[in-house]
This record gives structure tokens, C-alpha cells and sequence, in this order.
């Protein structure tokens, strides 16, 4: 059985071996029996049960939770010669029918569906009828009440262990701790299934957390060494998600918003242009992510501080799904523990949940003031051992300073207790720098032992030590109250004297300071090689506009890569490049043969500009913004987005951004004579010193467009 399924790796996929786990995997499912895979995102889940569903006869059914990501593998296989398909509402009854016919006559092999459609008694009752190949639930973690993905409907999977019970079953999922692995196996009925634990290492992401300051400026300073890479901006709240994007676009980063405010066209058209189109930044909240299968975004930064290590994991897991180096950049500080705890207190359920979410989020503040490698911490806390340091995190590249805090750290504690364990860190750091302001004065703090102990220290050096004495557990924040800090009960040692503390040292506020780690996507290729990767890249994205799929769906950016570097001469050379299988071989394989060979007749870098720029543009950029990022003149801009405006790949409004009676003004000195348009020299006079030129030439261009249709 693993050679028939070495052999189908190899002519559908275009992949020599297995990895890790994969190959067993693929036997158990093929040869009948049920499987509980755990496997980190990117480390090629997907394989997992298309192979052994292409290996055994009758429908594959796959279930999955969302509709972006069924279309995203729909597409994936179809493009392999796979013959898929997705049953969701998009499709309208007369579809919906059209492929349930097709279904009968044994044309589909590959069946997505979502759970809440599968479980319905007429789908039931359908797929009794028909031999069924195997069930696959994928993103299973969705089934535990524990998790921030729960999904109801995953809780009744079960009853297909009754209704098909000599059907194979395989669960799968990228983040399960134990408690949600046996909730999965117990509600999915999967006792008898072989479990498949991979690590949950993922070596090609560099892990980087740093202390709030000007969290804008940072991000900024992290942002400016990758430019034109994908990439994902996490924040807390709805209105700082809008803000952010907001701001990215004014500092001439192509950033789009994703959050469930937002009208669910608007969130479908963002989502769907994130896939579509390179070098796009998604600023969104959790509501954003689960499914998401590009393979190419090259980073995943933080704002806030997630509510655990199991969201953590899974949102950067979104970076280097293939394999290629990808930054996992998280800025935090003391409020977003303050707020998180907040929302938890105010958040439905038990006790008991609340006890189980906070020990959750203990770990996630452990993680951030953790002083030894990151990936080790993270990894412990999967109940995975890594024996040695991993080399490629912050705290292994930088290495981290401790010092001894405990004294520091009771005059802290004390200013908490003599204060009356009510304030926040602002007006104990005052107390404790001496400060003679109204607040202290009408509270009568400047007659406090502890006031002014602490001049001798900085208000940053104040600060970063109450984030990390709550990060400790040893001072707690005051949910009943306003927020203020109060003791814990693991202080009393320290203040008794019965043990001391030692905390990492920030050196200086990390504004501009070394921001990113691993290696930005701009770095994948050296100098030499960028104009032919550009070209490649070029190719790939029209064959994905001619085919209407993301560009990754062609060939994965490590595909590419490869190529680079192999540099294949024949279609035998170019048919042993990992990803390209006998399909894409035969589609596309001329096509790449002849950009390496540099033969193919297309400006491939300037039809890449082009798409980046209608990009900028779309992302609401002007063209003096576009200029900047582009690095060349507006007057270029201009002559592009006209081309593009002609093409209809641009409106006149994603282009210019002009007030409305000066684009009408504008538009009627076109249209004023009779016939044909006049050219741009006779109207240009009219505008001197009013708008460029180059908004006369898109102007020009629209009302052509208008006149061919």
C-alpha cells in the first residue's frame, strides 16, 4: 500500500517522500483503520487523507469549518487533475443538484462539506446510499468546549462512528493540548484510533517579544524590513484593528481591515484579496485566521498579548506554512494583561472555566518574561521535551540579561500595600519616584515611608518591573476594583526575605532597536538571483489570474525557490523540483522552462511593478504614496495606473484621490467637444497648477474605457 501511495505522491503531488509521520499515517487510513492526527500547521496535514482517498474506492468526504478554506483546496486539487468539490451555500439549488447528480455518477472523488450541512438527515441519508472512501475532520480541535474555536456542530461527528461504522475516520488538528486531544477522541468516538503526536516544532519560524513602548513605531521599525511580504497583524479590539490598517496604508504599507464589525462582503472581498494578491498585510482580529492556507506569509505580529499559548501557537503557526523563514513579532505590556483579565472576569461561564482561562493566560505572561529559549518554553508546555536551546529566537540570538531585583522588588510591593492595594502602576511608580503632584498630595502619599525610595531608578526601569512582578504572580490586578494592583499570596516570601528574585534586564526601550529575528522574505533570494525570481513570480501570478486561483495554487513560493536554485534545463529536469507533479508538468512546465532559460518574451519585473502598484492603489495608497514604496517617479505612477485604468484592472476612484466637483471639472473638459476625446495637451492648460498631468492621462483613460464598452 505505501508504494501505490509513493506512486500517487509523486504523479499528482509532485513530492519524492513522505514526511514525518505522514507515510504511516496514510497506510492506517488507506488500509481501513481510524486515525487522531496532531500535526503542526504547514507540516502537511492535507496529504494525510487525500492520498489514502484517492487510494480507496468511493467519495472522500472532508469535512471542514469554513468556506474560504473548502474553496481553497477545492481549487488546489482541481488544479492537480483531482476531481473536487465543495457543497456550501454559495451554490444555488439548481447547482446544488447539478452536483449531487454527478456525485451519484461517481464523477466527484474529493467531497468538501461543512459540519452543519454533513449532519443533516437528507445528507445522511444521501451519502448512505453511496460507497464512501473515508470521513475526514479536519480542524477537530473544534469540537472541545475548552478551545476559542468551538464549533456545536462538530459535537455531532460522533454519530458517524454509528451510521458508517466500517468507514475509516481520521481527525485532524494543529493545536490539542491533552485535555482537548481525549475530547476530541471521546466525542468524535475514536477510541479504537491510532494516535499520530508529530512535534509541534516549527524550526523555520523565529519567535520575537518585546516590551510595549511606542507600540506604532515598532511595528513600523519590524514592518520596514519587509516590505512587499505577506503578513499578519493581530490586534485586541475591533477599532484598533481599523486604526492600525489605517495607519499602515498612510505609511505606505498595501494593509486591509478583518474583523466581525465589518459588513461580511467587505470581510469576504478582504479575505479573498489576501489569497489572490502578494505583499498585502491582514490587520485583524482572532475572528481572522482559522483555515487561512497560504502558504507564503512571511510574518504574524502581535499587538496585543493573546488570551493564551494555544492561540499563540496557532496565530503565528499562520507564518511559513511552507516551510521557507517566516517572524512571529509580538509587542506587549502591562495593560493588555490588565484588559485581557478584565474581559475574562466579565466573560460568561463557571468558575472553574474562569480558573482554567486565567492559569492559561499565566503561561502566555510566562512565555513573554521567559529568560531562557522561547521555542523550549513553548514547546514544554505541549508536554514536549527539547534537550537544547533552539538557536533561532531572541533569546538565543541576543541573550538575555538577568539581575537581582529582590530589593526593587519589596520596595515595589510595599508601595502596592502602604497605598492601600487600589492603584494603578502610573501612580505607584509616582510614589515611588518622589513625585509631588495633586493625586499624591490629596491622598497624603508624600508622608509614606516608600515615597520617593526609588529615584535612583528610571520611570521605564518602575514600569518594566511591575509588568514583570504580575507576570510573576506576585502582585495581581484588582478585577473587583478599577484595575489597581493588589498583593498575591506567593509575595509573602519575597517580602518576608525568605527568597530572593531575579528578573531579565531590559537594556533600553525596543523602539527602532532590532525588531524582526529570522530572515524577511526579501532576503529568501540574493541580489543576483532577484531579477529571475521577479520573473518567476511574474509568470506564476498570470497563470493564477488566467485560471482564477491564488497564486500559490500554481506553485508554492519554496516550488519557485527550488527551481532558482536547480536551475532545470528539460521538462525530466523540471518534473524532479518538488510540487510540480505530472499536471502542472504538462500546464506550466514550458512556461517556467522558458523565464529560467531566458527565452520567455514578457517584461516580467515591470508586469510585476504593475501588479504591485494596482495593488498599492487598491489598498487606498496615492500616487506620491505609491512612489515611495515603488521607488520611482510619480510621473511613472501616473503612466501605470493609466495603463491599468485602460485595462479595467483600476477604477477612476481606486486611483486618484480627488474632491468629487474637481474629478467631475475634470471629466466634463473631456467631454465638452463633439466626437472623439480630445487629446491630453488640449485640456491640459485648463489644470496647470490645479492637479498633475498624470491625473489628466487616468482621466483620459476611464472615459475611453467607457466609450470601447
Amino acid at each position: 500500500m505505501l508504494e501505490q501511495a509513493q506512486r500517487v505522491l509523486k504523479d499528482i503531488f509532485g513530492y519524492d517522500s513522505f514526511r514525518g509521520r505522514q507515510g504511516a499515517i496514510i497506510e492506517r487510513v488507506a488500509n481501513g483503520g481510524d486515525a487522531l492526527v496532531l500535526m503542526p500547521t504547514g507540516g502537511g496535514k492535507s496529504l494525510c487523507f487525500q492520498v489514502p482517498g484517492l487510494l480507496r474506492d468511493g467519495l472522500a468526504v472532508v469535512v471542514s469549518p469554513l468556506i474560504a478554506l473548502m474553496d481553497d483546496q477545492v481549487a488546489t486539487l482541481e488544479e492537480l487533475g483531482v476531481s473536487a468539490a465543495a457543497l456550501n451555500s454559495t451554490l444555488s439549488a439548481e447547482q446544488q443538484r447539478e452536483l449531487a447528480a454527478r456525485i451519484r455518477r461517481g464523477e466527484v472523488k474529493m467531497l468538501y462539506l461543512a459540519p452543519e450541512r454533513l449532519v443533516q438527515p437528507r445528507m445522511l441519508e444521501f451519502l448512505g446510499q453511496l460507497q464512501i472512501a473515508l470521513f475526514a475532520i479536519d480542524e477537530a480541535h473544534c469540537v472541545s468546549q475548552w478551545g476559542h474555536d468551538f464549533r456545536p456542530e462538530y459535537l455531532q461527528l460522533g454519530q458517524l462512528a454509528e451510521q458508517f461504522p466500517d468507514v475509516p475516520r481520521i481527525a485532524l488538528t494543529a493545536t490539542a493540548d491533552k485535555r482537548t486531544r481525549e475530547e476530541i477522541v471521546t466525542r468524535l468516538h475514536l477510541q479504537d484510533a491510532e494516535r499520530f503526536l508529530s512535534s509541534f516544532d516549527r524550526p523555520n519560524i523565529f519567535y520575537r517579544i518585546v516590551p510595549k513602548e511606542q507600540p506604532r513605531k515598532q511595528l513600523l521599525a519590524f514592518l520596514s524590513e519587509r516590505r512587499s511580504d505577506a503578513g499578519i497583524v493581530y490586534c485586541l479590539s475591533r477599532k484598533k484593528v481599523d486604526e492600525v490598517a489605517a495607519f499602515l496604508c498612510e505609511q505606505g504599507f498595501p494593509a486591509l481591515p478583518y474583523h466581525a464589525g465589518l459588513p461580511s462582503d467587505v470581510r469576504a472581498a478582504n479575505q479573498k484579496r489576501f489569497l489572490n494578491e502578494e505583499g498585502l498585510i491582514m490587520v485583524a482580529t482572532i475572528a481572522f485566521g482559522m483555515g487561512i492556507d497560504k502558504p507564503n506569509v512571511r510574518f504574524v505580529a502581535h499587538m496585543d498579548l493573546p488570551k493564551s499559548l494555544e492561540a499563540y501557537y496557532q496565530e503565528t503557526g499562520r507564518a511559513g506554512r511552507d516551510g521557507l523563514p517566516a517572524d512571529a513579532w509580538m509587542a506587549y505590556g502591562l495593560q493588555d494583561v490588565v484588559m485581557l483579565k478584565q474581559m475574562l472576569q466579565n466573560s460568561e461561564g463557571d468558575e472553574r472555566h474562569k480558573r482554567v482561562e486565567h492559569h492559561k493566560l499565566d503561561a502566555m505572561l510566562a512565555l513573554c518574561e521567559e529568560t531562557r529559549c522561547r521555542r523550549q518554553a513553548l514547546l514544554k508546555y505541549f508536554d514536549e521535551d527539547m534537550p537544547n536551546p533552539c538557536g533561532h529566537c531572541d533569546n538565543c540570538v541576543d541573550g538575555v540579561q538577568t539581575w537581582d531585583a529582590t530589593e526593587p522588588a519589596r520596595q515595589a510591593l510595599s508601595a502596592v500595600f502602604r497605598t492601600g492595594q487600589r492603584y494603578g502602576v502610573g501612580h505607584l511608580v509616582d510614589v515611588l519616584l518622589g513625585k509631588d503632584n495633586e493625586k499624591i498630595r490629596s491622598f497624603g502619599h508624600q508622608q509614606l515611608a516608600v515615597w520617593g525610595v526609588g529615584k535612583d531608578r528610571s520611570e521605564h526601569d518602575w514600569r518594566t518591573l511591575f509588568r514583570q512582578l504580575v507576570a510573576r504572580g506576585l502582585a495581581d490586578i484588582d478585577l473587583e476594583g478599577y484595575g489597581g494592583l493588589r498583593l498575591s499570596e506567593t509575595c509573602r516570601p519575597l517580602l518576608r526575605g525568605e527568597v530572593t528574585l531575579e528578573l531579565r534586564r531590559e537594556l533600553k526601550p525596543q523602539t527602532v532597536a532590532r525588531s524582526g529575528g529570522g530572515s524577511p522574505a526579501s532576503q529568501l533570494v540574493r541580489a543576483d538571483e532577484r531579477e529571475q525570481w521577479e520573473a518567476l513570480r511574474a509568470l506564476r501570478r498570470k497563470l493564477a489570474e488566467e485560471h482564477g486561483v491564488p497564486p500559490y495554487v500554481i506553485f508554492p513560493d519554496s516550488t519557485l525557490l527550488e527551481m532558482l536554485r536547480s536551475q532545470p534545463q528539460s521538462m525530466s529536469d523540471m518534473a524532479r523540483v518538488s510540487g510540480v507533479g505530472a499536471r502542472k508538468l504538462e500546464r506550466y512546465g514550458e512556461a517556467f522552462l522558458e523565464v529560467l532559460g531566458g527565452t520567455a518574451e514578457a517584461a516580467p519585473v515591470v508586469a510585476d511593478i504593475r501588479h504591485e502598484l494596482i495593488s498599492l492603489a487598491r489598498a487606498g495608497m496615492t500616487p506620491s504614496q505609491i512612489a515611495g514604496q515603488l521607488k520611482c517617479t510619480e510621473k511613472n505612477v501616473y503612466s501605470l495606473l493609466a495603463e491599468a485604468i485602460a485595462a479595467q484592472q483600476l477604477s477612476l476612484e481606486q486611483a486618484l484621490d480627488l474632491p468629487e466637483d474637481l474629478m467631475a471639472e475634470v471629466q466634463d473638459a473631456f467631454l465638452d467637444g463633439e466626437g472623439e476625446l480630445p487629446p491630453v495637451a488640449a485640456v491640459a492648460e485648463l489644470f496647470a497648477g490645479r492637479v498633475p498631468e498624470g491625473v489628466l492621462y487616468c482621466v483620459r483613460a476611464a472615459l475611453q474605457s467607457e466609450f470601447e464598452v
